[in-house]
C-alpha cells in the first residue's frame, strides 16, 4: 500500500488495523521479508510505520496529538493552542521540538535559530484527516536523518486522493467549532486534491483563547509514491490569546483560579505558506527520489513567565518575533546490486537547506512595545551528504553501515549590539551501523549504534556580550554531537500480537535546557539517558483491538556544575529563592516513565467505540530534585455510528475523569506583587536582599493545568 491509494480520511474500516504503509523500495534479487510480513525490512526494533487510518482512529484534541501514535511520545501544551506543542520522548523534555526531527510531506517542521526556541516545531498547520502515513525512527542510527533527529525522526506523508468527497462539522465544549472539507478529482494525467478547515476555540480559561484558525491544502499528484510526482501548496493562519503557566502559590492563595491568568494579554499570531514537490522513479536496478520545498512563516508571541521579577512596575511580558523564508532540495538514489552473490543496496543522498531569518526580542506592556532587547538578521545554510550500504548476507542476517557529513554556515547581523554579529562555520561527521538477525519464528533481533548531532541557535554561537546588561558571555558550539546504541526484538510469534522491546542509551555532548525565566533554551552540561521501551498491538478479532506502550528512562547530567554551586551559595539566608537551586545531576523535565493503553471495537459499519489512557510520570523540575512534577493520567473516549452510505456521527470525550492535574510543569523563580520578597526587593536600597536573591525571585512549581472534561460532537458525510 502507498499513500497514492485512495484513503478516505477517518471514514475507513472502524476498529480495523491495516499493515503499516510500505514504501515499495526496489529490493535486491533475493526477496527479504521482515518479521511483520512487509517487503521493506526495518533497520531497528523501534522503527515503525502507521497508516493515517490508525492515526485517526484515536481520539485526540489537538492536531499535533495525532503523533502520539508514536510509542512513548507525549505531546502537551502550555500556552495557547496556536503555539507549538511541547514534546517528551525517551527521557527528553524536547521543548518545542529540539532533538525530535519532524517533517510533513518532505518539508522540515523544526525551525533553527528561532525566535522562541531552537528546533521549534509547530504542527498546527497539519490537518489530521490528510495524513497518509507516519514513519517513526528513533535514535541516531539512520544516515538519511540529520539535524534534530538524535532522539527520533517522525516523517508524515499526506494522502493523494479520497474515494469520495467529505465534509464534517464539529461542535464541543468551551466554544470549540470546526468545519472541514476535502475533495479530489482527476486532473489531466493525475489527481487534484483540495482541502480546508476553519477552527475556533475559547478553552476553559477565565480569559478565553479566542483561537481563530484557517487552513488550506491544494495537492496535485501523478502515479505512486515510488513512480510519480506531486506538487503541494499549503496556507495557514492563526490568531489566539493564551493562558500561560502560573506559579502554584498564585492559585493556592486565591489570587487567581485554576484556569486564571496573571497577564491576560498574552497570546500570539502565526502564519505559514509553503509549496513543495517530489519526484520518484524506481525499477529493479534501483530507485531515485527528489523533493524540494519553500516555506514562508512568521510568528509573533507574547509571553510573561516571571511576572514582576525584572520590571516591578510594568511586568515582564516580552515579544518574540520570527519571520523567515526557508528553502531546500533533497535527492537520493538507491543502487540495487549483487556482490559476490550477495544482494546489496547502497543509498547515496544529498540534503540542503537555507534559512533567511529576521528574529527579535523585546519587552512589552500589554502587547505594546516597551524596550528592545535584541534584533537580528540571520542567514543560515547547510549541506548534508550521506551514504548507507545494506548487505543481505543470508536470508536471516543483514547488516548496514552508513556515514553522514554535514556542513553549516551562518551569518548573524546583530542590529542592536553589533559586537554580537559574526560568521560561524562548522562541520561534523556521523557514522552509523546496524545488524539484523531473523526472522526466526516471526521474530527479528536488532543491534544499532551511531552518532548524530543537533545545531544550536546561531545567535548563541556568535554572541560575545549579554544584550541585557553588556556583561561578557560564553558562546555555544554550533553543532553538538550525540552518540547512541540500541538492542531490540520485534516479534509476531504469538498469533495476532505485534510486540517489540528496545533497550537504548543516548549521550549528548551538550544538553539543550529550558530556562523558565527567559522562556527559552540554552546549552548546558553533557547528559546520558538509558532506558527500555515496550510496544504492543493485539487484535484477536476483526472488530476488537488493544495496544499498550511503556517507556522507562533514567536521565542524568554528567559532570559537575560549579557555576550552580556558586549561585546556590549566593542565595544563602533566603530559602524562598535558594530552594531548588542546589547543584545536582537531575535533568529538569526529563520523564522517568511514559505509558499508554487503548482499545477499539467496531467494524466497517455500525457502532464503534474507543478508550485511550496515557500516563505522564513524575519529572524532576530542578537539578537537585527539590521540585518534582505530579504524575498526570488522562482518559479519553470515543463513541460513534457509521452508516452504510458513508455518513458518520461521533462523540469524543477528553479527560473523562475530570483530572485536575498539570498539563505541564516547571520550577523556576518569579515575583508576584503579593510576595513578601517583592516588597523587600522594591523597598529602600539599604534593606534590600542581595542582588542575586532579587534576580532569582521566589522558586515555585509553575504549572499549566489539564483542561477539564470536554466533549465534541462530529457529523461527517461523504458525497
Amino acid at each position: 500500500m502507498d499513500n497514492a491509494t485512495s484513503l478516505p480520511p477517518v471514514d475507513v474500516v472502524a476498529g480495523s488495523r491495516r499493515e503499516p504503509v510500505k514504501r515499495q523500495q526496489a529490493v535486491s534479487p533475493v526477496a527479504v521479508a521482515s518479521a511483520d510480513g512487509g517487503d521493506t525490512p526495518v533497520l531497528s526494533a523501534s522503527e515503525k510505520t502507521f497508516t493515517g487510518t490508525e492515526v485517526n482512529e484515536r481520539p485526540f484534541s489537538r492536531p499535533a496529538e495525532a503523533l502520539e501514535v508514536v510509542p512513548g511520545l507525549i505531546i502537551t501544551q502550555h500556552s495557547g493552542d496556536g503555539k507549538a506543542n511541547q514534546y517528551f520522548l525517551r527521557g527528553f523534555n524536547l521543548d518545542h521540538g529540539t532533538d525530535l526531527a519532524i517533517s510533513v510531506d518532505g518539508m522540515p517542521v523544526n525551525m533553527r535559530t528561532h525566535g522562541h526556541g531552537q528546533g521549534y516545531a509547530d504542527l498546527n498547520f497539519l490537518i489530521p484527516e490528510l495524513i497518509g502515513s507516519v514513519n517513526v525512527k528513533k535514535g541516531p542510527y539512520f544516515a538519511d536523518e540529520g539535524d534534530f533527529s538524535s532522539v527520533g525522526a517522525v516523517n508524515v506523508s499526506l494522502i493523494d486522493t479520497v474515494k469520495k468527497s467529505m465534509a464534517l462539522a464539529t461542535v464541543g465544549s468551551f466554544g470549540y467549532r470546526r468545519v472541514f472539507g476535502v475533495t479530489s478529482a482527476k486532473a489531466g494525467e493525475g489527481n487534484l486534491l483540495v482541502a480546508g478547515e476553519v477552527n475556533t476555540y475559547n478553552g476553559p480559561w477565565d480569559y478565553p483563547d479566542k483561537l481563530r484558525k484557517l487552513n488550506a491544502v491544494v495537492r496535485y499528484t501523478e502515479g505512486t509514491m515510488d513512480n510519480g510526482l506531486s506538487l503541494t501548496g499549503m496556507a495557514y493562519s492563526n490568531r489566539w490569546n493564551s493562558t500561560d503557566q502560573v506559579p502554584l502559590r498564585a492559585i493556592t492563595s486565591g489570587q487567581i483560579g485554576l484556569y486564571g491568568a496573571l497577564d491576560p494579554t498574552d497570546g500570539g499570531n502565526s502564519d505559514r505558506f509553503s509549496i513543495s514537490g517530489r519526484w520518484a522513479q524506481s525499477d529493479k536496478d534501483g530507485s531515485s527520489k527528489v523533493n524540494f520545498y519553500a516555506i514562508k512563516s512568521s510568528l509573533d508571541l507574547y509571553n510573561d513567565f516571571t511576572f514582576f521579577l525584572d520590571n516591578p512596575d510594568n511586568g515582564d511580558q516580552f515579544h518574540q518575533h520570527d519571520d523567515r523564508v526557508l528553502a531546500g532540495v533533497n535527492a537520493s538514489h538507491v543502487f540495487n546490486t549483487v556482490f559476490a552473490g550477495l544482494p546489496v543496496q547502497t543509498e547515496v543522498g544529498f540534503q540542503s537547506r537555507y534559512d533567511d531569518i529576521k528574529v527579535s526580542l523585546s519587552d512589552t506592556v500589554q502587547r505594546q512595545f516597551f524596550k528592545g532587547t535584541r534584533s537580528d538578521k540571520v542567514k543560515e545554510g547547510s549541506v548534508g551528504l550521506f551514504v548507507q550500504n545494506t548487505i543481505h548476507w543470508t536470508n536471516w542476517f543483514r547488516s548496514y553501515v552508513g556515514y553522514r557529513g554535514d556542513v553549516y554556515n551562518a551569518n548573524v547581523n546583530s542590529l542592536l549590539d553589533p559586537i554580537n554579529s559574526g560568521n560561524a562555520n562548522a562541520s561534523i561527521g556521523s557514522p552509523k551501523f546496524g545488524l539484523v538477525f531473523g526472522p526466526f519464528a516471526k521474530t527479528e533481533f536488532f543491534f544499532n549504534a551511531g552518532e548524530g548531532f543537533h545545531s544550536n541557535d546561531a545567535r548563541g554561537v556568535t554572541i560575545k556580550e549579554s544584550p541585557s546588561d553588556g556583561t561578557a558571555v560564553d558562546s555555544s558550539p554550533f553543532l553538538v554531537k550525540t552518540r547512541g546504541a540500541e538492542i531490540g526484538i520485534r516479534t509476531k510469534a504469538i498469533p495476532n500480537l505485534d510486540s517489540s522491546v528496545s533497550l537504548f542509551v543516548l549521550d549528548s555532548a551538550s544538553e539543550i535546557l529550558f530556562v523558565g525565566d527567559a522562556g527559552d533554551t540554552e546549552a548546558s552540561r553533557p547528559s546520558r539517558r538509558y532506558g527500555i521501551e515496550w510496544s504492543n498491538h493485539y487484535k484477536p478479532y476483526s472488530w476488537l483491538s488493544f495496544d499498550g506502550d511503556l517507556a522507562v528512562t533514567h536521565a542524568r547530567f554528567r559532570g559537575d556544575n560549579s557555576d550552580q554551586a556558586v549561585a546556590y551559595a549566593a542565595l544563602a539566608g533566603y530559602p524562598e529563592a535558594q530552594i531548588g537551586n542546589a547543584p545536582g545531576n537531575f535533568i529538569p523535565g526529563a520523564p522517568d516513565m511514559i505509558a499508554s493503553a487503548g482499545m477499539r471495537i467496531g467494524e466497517a459499519t455500525g457502532w464503534f467505540a474507543a478508550l485511550r489512557y496515557r500516563y505522564f510520570g513524575p519529572r524532576p523540575l530542578t537539578e537537585d530534585g527539590a521540585f518534582v512534577s505530579p504524575a498526570t493520567g488522562l482518559l479519553n473516549g470515543q463513541l460513534g455510528y457509521r452508516f452504510e452510505n458513508g455518513w458518520r456521527i461521533q462523540l469524543d470525550a477528553f479527560n473523562l475523569t475530570d483530572s485536575k492535574s498539570d498539563q505541564i510543569t516547571y520550577a523556576y523563580g518569579s515575583l508576584l506583587k503579593t510576595d513578601a520578597l517583592f516588597a523587600q526587593c522594591t523597598g529602600p536600597a539599604p534593606t534590600r536582599p542581595p542582588a542575586a536573591v532579587c534576580e532569582t525571585g521566589v522558586m515555585d512549581r509553575v504549572l499549566h493545568p489539564v483542561e477539564p472534561l470536554a466533549v465534541r460532537l462530529t457529523l461527517a458525510g461523504q458525497f
